[in-house]
């Protein structure tokens, strides 16, 4: 699929992220002929996004909060390297609707959605509100903003137990507690709360009813500035550790075409009630238990890590599609889903820890071949303990799902 009546051309684009994600989009850059710009942290001063950009900016100290998360800095950058556009990847400020602010201040292009829609869908409970309105189906519960323990409980007995706690800022499973009755419930919301407030500056909490066999299942959603809405089919992300997905496939095995179809049109509605534009993710439960029954959890207004299983099903470079769409472009019709894509993280984590994260040279770095490998490192990178653990994807293909399993296996 390819866009059209692109109005304008970046030159330059600056790449607020790292690790493998920035080593990704500047990869399309260069395909795009569009000069990239990376930044860097004294900790990534030989990192090789580094390296690989036409140009690359210090912003500051190792610890992400003074750097990468620095949105002066990265709009100072931009501004003296003369980016026109400002790529954020996944995490750091990749939903920060101060980044969309500052960008649209300083004329700088956000390759992402609205103001708006970032205000709306980065909020979990703001999100559940909206989308009830568009008919979305969403999963029991409440928000727990502005009400006290005591009424927190009675709307709790009315939903039923067992329940799910969870901030309604951030994600990534921090803050989430499992309730199994009343007699649980003070404890685990003052837990949500500590966690929430120490990860996201936010102690606002939702209560929803606990799905005890959920399947995780994402649609992949592009919007343009000319009104259209699709879908680039799913993902299954089930398999999980502490509520951080391990592997991710697509299509999702075993979905009955009539839930597909409702999964799809449910997740347009979504983005469309938020007249989205760019790469989001709108994610749902399906109960294994009930497979007909699905529900909206939430929408993250960004490229998702597991990205890659989309493309390799669709034959689409999304980065590319996201700088022709946040140039103006109109986007086309939806290619066909082919094939079957799976993908695996791999963290740099100690096992006999407890798989706390761990940090040190890698030695060699040699990527098995017939699978595609997005990484962050090489041979003789450093790993340090002020980032994410992942330091790269594994993503193997076949016509079917059983072959691509047979592979990934094999290069893990």
């Amino acid at each position: 699929m390819t866009t059209t009546d692109t109005p304008r051309e970046f030159d330059a684009v600056l790449v607020a992220n790292r690790g493998e994600i920035a080593r990704r989009i500047i990869r399309t850059l260069r395909l795009m002929g569009i000069r990239s710009i990376a930044v860097y942290s004294d900790a990534d001063a030989d990192a090789p996004h580094v390296r690989e950009a036409d140009d690359a900016v210090r912003i500051g100290a190792a610890p992400a909060a003074e750097s990468y998360l620095d949105i002066d800095a990265v709009i100072a950058a931009a501004r003296a390297t003369g980016a026109q556009a400002v790529h954020p990847g996944y995490g750091f400020l990749s939903e920060s609707v101060g980044l969309a602010e500052a960008c649209a201040e300083s004329g700088i292009v956000f390759i992402g959605p609205s103001v708006k829609a970032l205000q709306i869908m980065g909020d979990k409970a703001k999100a559940r509100e909206h989308v009830v309105r568009s008919g979305v189906p969403v999963v029991p519960g409440f928000d727990a903003r502005g009400l006290s323990d005591a009424e927190i409980a009675e709307e709790a007995a009315a939903v039923g137990f067992p329940l799910l706690v969870k901030p309604s800022a951030g994600g990534g499973g921090k803050g989430m507690e499992v309730v199994e009755s009343a007699a649980g419930l003070e404890a685990a919301l003052a837990s949500a709360r500590r966690v929430a407030r120490s990860a996201f500056g936010d102690d606002s909490l939702i209560l929803e009813r606990l799905i005890r066999r959920p399947r995780h299942i994402e649609v992949q959603v592009f919007g343009d500035a000319h009104g259209s809405v699709i879908t680039l089919g799913e993902r299954e992300c089930t398999l999980q550790r502490r509520h951080q997905k391990v592997i991710e496939e697509a299509p999702s095995a075993g979905i009955a075409e009539a839930t597909r179809a409702r999964l799809l049109d449910a997740a347009t509605q979504a983005a469309a009630s938020v007249s989205y534009v760019g790469a989001g993710t709108v994610e749902f439960l399906l109960d294994a238990d009930a497979p007909d029954q699905i529900f909206f959890i939430e929408m993250n207004t960004r490229l998702q890590v597991e990205h890659p299983v989309t493309e390799e099903v669709t034959g689409l470079d999304l980065v590319a599609l996201q700088i022709r769409v946040a140039a103006g472009g109109r986007l086309g019709t939806a290619p066909a889903v082919h094939g079957h894509a799976v993908e695996a993280r791999v963290y740099a984590e100690s096992p006999e820890r407890g798989f706390l994260p761990s940090t040190g040279r890698i030695l060699l770095f040699d990527p098995p071949p017939g699978v595609r490998v997005d990484a962050a490192v090489e041979t003789g990178s450093e790993v340090t303990g002020f980032y994410d653990p992942m330091i790269a994807k594994i993503i193997a293909v076949a016509d079917e799902r059983s072959t691509a399993l047979r592979r990934l296996d094999e290069a893990l």
